[in-house]
């Protein structure tokens, strides 16, 4: 089960940061396995020709060890990454992780984007003697405009 708290409806495009907390909860009766956390910053493309808001975007987390902001960046330039934490999760112990995104002015304004930003949860679940991949999300949507 998971929940956000601090994703606004709409963002300012630029340097400013929006800071939020993604919880993720194992609700069920037992221990999760193989327990993995990815956060993701993006929109929805639904046509031929949309771009991904992701390039535009940054994301990062908050590294409670080392008590720093670090950047999620994939190779491809896409603002995702993995997130370190905990590798089992127990029946109704959560996971918190402070997160923050912004966009930047560069983003073309010429389509509608159906963003997003969140946490996923993925664990390894047996069901009939197979071993599943399962998910769990945290997250919100957003619309970007000009300041």
């Amino acid at each position: 089960m998971g929940r956000s708290f601090g994703i606004p409806k709409s963002i300012t495009l630029g340097a400013h940061w929006t800071a939020y907390t993604a919880t993720l909860t194992n609700a069920s009766a037992k221990e999760l396995q193989s327990f993995e956390l990815d956060a993701k910053l993006g929109s929805y493309v639904y046509n031929e020709g949309e771009r991904d808001l992701s390039p535009y975007g940054d994301l990062q987390y908050w590294d409670t060890s080392q008590r720093a902001w670090k950047t999620l960046r994939q190779a491809n330039g896409d603002a995702h990454g993995t997130i370190p934490g905990p590798k089992t999760l127990k029946p109704r112990e959560s996971v918190h992780v402070q997160l923050r995104f912004r966009v930047s002015n560069d983003l073309p304004l010429d389509q509608a984007y159906d963003a997003f930003t969140g946490l996923t949860g993925t664990f390894v679940d047996r069901y009939r003697d197979m071993d599943c991949t399962a998910h769990g999300d945290a997250g919100g949507g957003f619309y970007p405009r000009k300041g």
